[in-house]
């Protein structure tokens, strides 16, 4: 299931109101940290138009404001800015929320793109540091119409589930760089995806019709699970699409009439019924599976919903697109690197023809550097095996 936001024209983007936030800590003090996040800095800047606006936010022990809400179009003094931050003392995260938030909030666009951007190793030691009194922060200033970006830096001590999770409380989306390159792919290539959300609590729910399938598993997504009641209401947090941002979901299935021991998932008794209590109309049960999707609108509290039927055609895994072969290569890569009970008969030769399969469309060359990654992964694994 693929789900993709759509595209900013040239100049459709609203002005933005960012607020850069920096962790300066002494756990920062290395070249993959603080450095990185300069340079990281740097080249979202240069994407920026002239009628956006940057404030820059730093914590340690304390916090403090190192740059003032300036427009964008004074590279300079935001470069230099930049330039004068140095790594010492502990991680008091929570102060420095506080005032990137309050500085966001007076430098509000009406309509426009109000965001934070947080930099950290997520190694929050000082004052708020529970991951759910921080989760709680973020959740209850993010009702000022001010949305996050976590940016996750560095190795070792690196928190992922709490920059993951501060990023979902707080409206927003989260990316880990590791490199310059992974800083221009989110903040130079996809800098409109990065900081415009088009759509916040995106919720996607599957049914399958017991019909036509015996048994269902979802591949990965399992921290991202919520209860099937949760869907329709409005209340519950779902995660937000930037522009252009897609979202792919598979999942394996066992069809009707197969042998499905150890594998099945209950489904649920709605638009297709049960296998005890077929629908009522009978019209639905050649179809395969119902996607069902709500949204809101970035400044919205309702929900709107929509609904996508599917029919199984019956083509081969060889007759399916490049994308599709490239999806399942790379599910398949994250389950032998998992060592999953569920990779089946898949192994890191069978994930480079699948991915080859998927380099008709790749102008990025990111497509190619999953090759490259999976080749290394291959050589690592028959090292360890002996």
């Amino acid at each position: 299931m693929g789900l993709k936001g759509r595209e900013f024209a040239q100049g459709e983007r609203a002005a933005a109101n960012l607020v850069f936030l920096l962790d300066v800590s002494g756990s920062m003090n290395t070249p993959q940290k603080l450095p990185l996040v300069k340079e990281a800095m740097r080249l979202l800047v240069g994407k920026l138009r002239a009628d956006d606006r940057v404030a820059i936010v730093t914590y340690a022990g304390a916090s403090g404001l190192a740059l003032p809400s300036t427009m964008a179009n004074r590279r300079g003094e935001i470069f230099a800015a930049l330039d004068a931050l140095q790594p010492a003392g502990s991680t008091n995260g929570a102060m420095g929320i506080h005032l990137a938030y309050d500085i966001a909030k007076a430098n509000l666009v009406v309509g426009g793109i109000n965001r934070v951007i947080l930099c950290t190793d997520g190694d929050f030691n000082v004052g708020t540091t529970n991951q759910g009194d921080l989760g709680r922060l973020i959740a209850e200033q993010a009702k000022s119409g001010v949305f996050l970006t976590g940016l996750g830096f560095g190795t070792g001590n690196y928190q992922d589930d709490t920059m993951e999770q501060l990023a979902n409380k707080g409206n927003g989306n989260y990316g880990y760089i590791d490199s310059v390159r992974e800083a221009r792919r989110l903040l130079v290539d996809q800098v409109d995806g990065t900081l415009a959300t088009i759509a916040k609590d995106v919720k996607i729910q599957v049914e399958f019709n017991p019909a036509q399938v015996a048994a269902y598993r979802l591949i990965g997504y399992e921290n991202s699970l919520r209860a099937k009641e949760d869907f329709n209401n409005d209340e519950k947090d779902g995660g937000e699409i930037g522009a252009g941002h897609s979202v792919t979901a598979l999942y394996e299935v066992v069809l009707a009439g197969r042998s499905a021991e150890g594998t099945r998932n209950r489904l649920d008794e709605l638009r297709y019924g049960s296998e005890t209590n077929p629908p009522v109309r009978a019209e639905v049960n050649h179809e395969l599976l119902t996607v069902k999707v709500r949204a809101k609108a970035p400044d919205g509290d309702v929900s709107e919903r929509w609904e996508f039927p599917l029919i199984d055609g019956g083509a081969s895994f060889a007759e399916t697109t490049p994308d599709f072969k490239f999806a399942s290569a790379v599910a398949g890569f994250g389950m032998l690197l998992r060592d999953s009970a569920f990779r089946g008969e898949t192994t890191f030769s069978r994930v480079l023809v699948w991915a080859e399969s998927g380099m008709a469309n790749d102008p990025t060359g990111y497509r190619q550097e999953f090759l490259d990654l999976v080749r290394k992964a291959e050589v690592l694994h028959r090292t360890k095996r002996g």
